[in-house]
Parts: C-alpha cells; structure tokens; sequence
C-alpha cells in the first residue's frame, strides 16, 4: 500500500513484537477457556512417538528438536498434498513461510492454546533489498503466506517486526504480516501484529473472490493495517492503533483499507468488534479506499456493525481518500449500530449507515454462503 507517513516508529517496538508478551498485546486477547486445546500440556518430548500424534498427517514442529522439525516451513515442505496438521511448540519462528496452493486444508495449531506462545516473525518490508537484486515489494515483504484453499489457523502469532528506522528515508515501509490469499482461511484466537499493512486480505487473482473468516483475533498497526481484496468476515476482533513518533499530527494512519473488485458484492465485514488506540484521541481514520494500478476499476466495500469504536477514531470524518481520483465517497462503506465516541455521528454525510433491510444481509452467512468455518478443536 502506498505510504503517506514515511519515518521511524517508536524505539524498542522489535522487542515487543518478538516477544509478544508485552502489555499492549496481553490485554488485547482472552486467552481460550480451559481445555480449548487439548494439545495444552502435552510432553514435547512425546512429539515423535506415534502414540502422541493427532493423525497420521500430522507433523510436530519444536524449536529445540523435540518434534519432526525445528522450523515452520521446513514442516510445510514436508506436508506434500491435502489436508495436513501442523503443531507448533510455543516459541519464535523466525523465518518467512510460503504455504503453497497445491498444500489445501492445511491447519497450524499453536500447542499451548494461548497465541502469545507461538509466533512466526519476519523483519522484511516492500524497501528491504532482496540478495538477488531490487526490493521485495510489498506482496513480497510478507512473514507467512497462505496461498492454498482451506487454510485454518488457532492459537499463533503472526508477526512483521520490521521498523522504519530500519530503512531510514525509504519510502517502502509496508511490511506484511500475513498475506491470506485462499479460499475459505479461518483464524480463530491468532494476533497479527505489525505497522503499515500488517495483515494482507487477498485473493490470488482479480477474478477470484476468496471468503475468509477472522474470529476473536487480536491486530494491530498504523498505516491500512487490514487491506485487500478478499471477501473477509471478523468477528469479535479487536483492532488496535498504535502511536507514531515521527509524526506531528493526524492522522496518524487508517484501519482498513479494502481495494474489493468491481464484480465482488461483499468486501470486508467487520461484527462485534471493537478498536482501541495508543494514540491521542480523534488521530485515527476508520478506513480509506485503495483501487490499485492493478484493478483501476474497483469499488472497495466495508461494512463495520455493531461495533464499540474507541476514542481514537476521528468521529467527524472518520473515512479519507488515498487518492482523489477515487473518492471514498464513491465506494461502498457503511456503518450500522456501531457505539463508543468514535462512533458518534455529527455530520451524517461522512458516516454513512445502513438500514434495517441493508443491515439484515451485511452478516456472515451472506459473505461466506455455503462454507462454515470451524474451529481446529472446539
């Protein structure tokens, strides 16, 4: 996505994203009841013995060599054809992983239940030089990418660390932490964490419509920090807004940022979700749309529904074109019930809201049709 705010974000923000224990990110997400795993106490030692596995397309993934491989890509390679399980021993992967389309119903499961114990991090951004000449683009900057069909994640932590000191004076500071392009990827209880673009809702082409379903999952960002094109569904999530330092004044970034094809009727549904900030009150934007060079010709769709939206989003404009050519206006945003200060509605004009019959069709099953998203363990 197109940077407006180059600089450097706040000094030791690696640390907490390596992490992932950090007080900003321990409040943002319940951890699961007890038994929500039952993988949650089980001997790492056990990993290698039949006796522990789930089924036989199951591959335990251990850091210090206590599972069928130390790395989460090295266990994906090892996964050839449908429909395996990946258990990831709490721990930080650092690495970047490719899941490949050919790789469909796979599921990464982190052990202990809580996704603060498992997180896979990368550090590379759209300016980061590549080893074999030019940079990586922002497609290319990302920690995982999920290119198969049917991809379901619970419990881990999907991470980019990169900061823009890092690459002083760079523009290219997006840096992906997930990039999702399959059809029917759920998430449930996963953080995504990251600045500009952390979390890449796609689809592997303009004419493929892929349903996604995000549920009581935790992001966090700055710069359109959930974008794409995807047909994507969040659900009891919250979205969190980071302070910047490099800046003087507001805004300081943008939530969503969907770029929804033309032909597509649903875009991004946001339900029983809330957004909080570090940032000073007012200094956040909602959403603003992105219609790619690549797709001049879509219409990027938001619906946000009964919702608590937190000081932090600019109540009386909460929406901003990224370029004036295509104005927000002309796109497809709208609100329904949502609460919360940033929320208030003073000029109507700039907030758009559904009505009863529009509201009656912005749910769930109208955006994902015949597919049912489940959890890996109940």
């Amino acid at each position: 996505m197109p940077s407006h705010h180059p600089g450097s974000a706040a000094p030791g923000r690696r640390a907490l994203l390596t992490a992932g224990l950090g007080a900003a990110v321990a409040l943002a997400l319940p951890a699961p009841a007890a038994g929500a795993s039952p993988l949650s106490g089980r001997p790492f030692g056990r990993f290698g013995s039949p006796a522990a596995r789930l089924t036989g397309r199951t591959l335990y993934v251990h850091p210090g060599g206590r599972g069928d491989h130390t790395t989460v890509q090295a266990a994906v390679s090892a996964a050839s054809g449908a429909g395996w399980t990946l258990v990831l021993a709490p721990g930080t992967y650092r690495e970047t992983v490719v899941v490949s389309a050919a790789r469909t119903g796979m599921t990464w499961i982190g052990a202990s239940g809580d996704p603060r114990d498992v997180v896979v991090v990368y550090d590379n951004a759209a300016g980061t030089p590549r080893p074999e000449g030019g940079t990586y683009g922002t497609s290319g900057s990302a920690t995982t990418t999920v290119q198969a069909d049917g991809f379901t994640a619970q419990g881990v932590t999907f991470a980019n660390d990169f900061l823009r000191t890092d690459l002083p004076g760079n523009p290219g500071t997006q840096a992906v932490a997930l990039k999702a392009q399959g059809d029917r990827s759920a998430f449930f209880h996963c953080r995504f964490l990251g600045h500009q673009d952390t979390l890449y809702a796609d689809s592997t082409s303009l004419a493929s419509f892929a349903r996604q379903y995000f549920a009581h999952c935790y992001v966090e960002g700055d710069v359109d920090f959930v974008f794409g094109r995807a047909r994507a569904v969040f659900e009891h999530c919250h979205f969190r807004t980071l302070v910047r330092t490099d800046l003087a004044g507001a805004p300081y970034g943008f939530v969503f940022a969907p770029s929804t094809a033309g032909p597509n009727p649903y875009g991004f549904l946001a339900s029983r979700c809330r957004i909080t900030s570090e940032a000073p009150d007012g200094y956040y934007k909602l959403a603003r749309p992105w219609v790619p060079s690549s797709d001049t010709t879509a219409r990027p769709s938001l619906v946000v529904r009964d919702s608590v939206l937190g000081p932090g989003i600019d109540a009386v404009a909460p929406y901003a074109n990224m370029r004036d050519a295509h104005p927000w206006q002309a796109q497809r945003f709208a609100e329904y019930r949502n609460s919360g200060r940033g929320a208030t509605v003073t000029v109507p004009e700039n907030r758009p809201q559904l009505g009863a019959a529009e509201a009656a069709t912005a749910t769930r099953g109208t955006y994902l049709g015949d597919w049912e998203p489940r959890r890996a363990f109940a």
